[in-house]
């Protein structure tokens, strides 16, 4: 549990670091990450899912999934279809939001592994999952506006 907190609370730095190079609507997209990412980790970090002590947290629904959904198609829009692998970096921006996507992965590893022990509502590896795929599109689209080419991945 510890574990899986405390990469939440990493990522979620890690948010605020790619925020600090962000320009609307971004900026405020990764806001309200941040914020689902507090939630989401108080739900986490109180034992048993005890619901009598999480009645003042925010409910954890599937809107914060479509949202991320709904960012992604709308991103995606504005980019060229994937033909290879891309290696990350780019504009400091997506630079920042691949090294996320990273941190990202590793917390979605940490809460299956705890889920095999302990139940854990199913939304938050969804979220997790969900938003590291949004992490790769968004460090896409910083590279398309800031008119910098992804790195193609060359095999040797």
């Amino acid at each position: 549990r510890i574990e899986c907190v405390g990469t939440i609370d990493e990522l979620n730095a890690s948010l605020g670091w790619s925020a600090v190079v962000a320009s609307q609507p971004l900026l405020a997209h990764l806001r309200q990450i941040q914020n689902d990412l507090f939630v989401l980790g108080s739900h986490l970090a109180l034992p048993d899912q005890q619901a009598p002590k999480n009645q003042w947290l925010p409910t954890l629904d599937d809107s914060i999934i479509t949202r991320l959904e709904m960012q992604i198609d709308t991103a995606e829009q504005s980019l060229a279809p994937l033909r290879n692998f891309i290696l990350p970096g780019g504009c400091e921006l997506a630079a920042r939001l691949h090294l996320t996507r990273t941190i990202c992965r590793r917390a979605e590893r940490l809460l299956v592994s705890f889920s095999l022990d302990r139940p854990i509502p199913e939304i938050m590896v969804t979220y997790i999952n969900r938003l590291s795929d949004w992490l790769f599109v968004q460090a896409r689209l910083a590279n398309h506006t800031a008119q910098v080419a992804d790195i193609p991945w060359e095999k040797t």
